[in-house]
């Protein structure tokens, strides 16, 4: 039995296996329809989701099986006192596979400690999110069919954001890929990220503070929320938000095959007139995210001998 805490707990070769999967079932959606009869999964979410948690049991009932589970915390006997421990242990009795976000960074780690089935961590804190890090996987390479060569501008929130930290992450596992940083300087990407992951990969990379000085150089464009609450002072806030809201004059120096991804939700930071432009890609991403769901859950219920 396995469980998929971080990305980097899955090798190369079997993230390869895993998005070779989801297109299969993108591919062949019929064969896949029966493949989880008589099997459930729980969804142990402490803390509120809309794209993750639909997404995992939309990807289960398309599989074939059967979803249970609670969507905040106040509805779980978590609200009475029990453990991360005892709750995971109580359901893998009900249950054969275990999807969980929860506030604190490390709990899906505990949970897997006394668990009978496997975790998936759907989001802990500020810590991981490896299944939407599968979700931008499986999206880059059905838009540009490789992970090398890629030169990818990761924009907005770099410093707070778990999904730009994770995609980093797996994506400096790839050969001869390039990050372009874009963000204010009170939100650039933290320096343990620099030092532990970009620069001992060799990944090369560069900070800017605007879009338009690098648009042209891009093929993936990752855009995230930039949060006012950030901020130390409102006039700092005012000075940096136009810079990082995507619209069309920012993409006229965009190359035609540009793939503009966003993890969702969005606020302002992705203009709705950019919608309808063929380079974007952020609600396919979301669709994404029920194929590779699916991959994940039958590989993992296979390993541990379920399927």
């Amino acid at each position: 039995m396995r469980h998929l805490l971080d990305t980097t707990d899955l090798s190369l070769q079997e993230i390869d296996d895993m998005i070779a999967t989801a297109i299969d079932i993108i591919d062949n959606k019929e064969k896949y329809a029966h493949i989880c009869d008589g099997k459930k999964l729980a969804t142990l979410f402490f803390e509120p989701s809309t794209r993750t948690r639909l997404s995992f049991e939309a990807a289960m009932m398309e599989l074939g099986g059967n979803v249970l589970g609670f969507s905040e915390a106040a509805s779980s006997s978590a609200s009475k006192g029990e453990s991360v421990e005892d709750t995971a242990r109580m359901v893998s009795c009900y249950a054969d596979i275990i999807a969980m976000r929860h506030p604190l960074e490390g709990a899906p780690r505990v949970a897997s400690f006394k668990s009978g089935v496997p975790i998936i961590n759907a989001g802990d804190g500020g810590h991981s999110h490896p299944t939407q890090t599968l979700t931008d996987l499986l999206t880059i390479y059905r838009e540009k069919g490789t992970f090398d060569g890629l030169t990818i501008g990761l924009c907005g929130d770099l410093k707070f954001g778990r999904t730009v930290h994770s995609l980093i992450k797996a994506m400096c596992r790839y050969n001869d890929v390039k990050f372009v940083l874009i963000s204010p300087k009170e939100l650039g990407v933290p320096d343990y990220i620099k030092s532990d992951i970009l620069d001992k990969s060799g990944c090369s990379y560069k900070e800017v503070e605007t879009m338009d000085e690098v648009m042209a150089e891009l093929d993936i464009l990752y855009m995230t929320r930039i949060q006012r609450e950030r901020f130390f002072s409102e006039d700092e806030y005012l000075k940096h938000k136009d810079a990082f809201i995507l619209d069309l004059d920012k993409l006229k120096n965009a190359k035609a095959d540009l793939a503009i991804m966003h993890p969702l939700p969005r606020v302002n930071e992705i203009s709705p007139e950019v919608d309808d432009d063929p380079r974007a890609k952020y609600f396919v991403q979301a669709l994404n995210g029920k194929y590779i769901r699916m991959a994940l859950i039958k590989t993992l219920l296979e390993w541990g001998g379920a399927l």
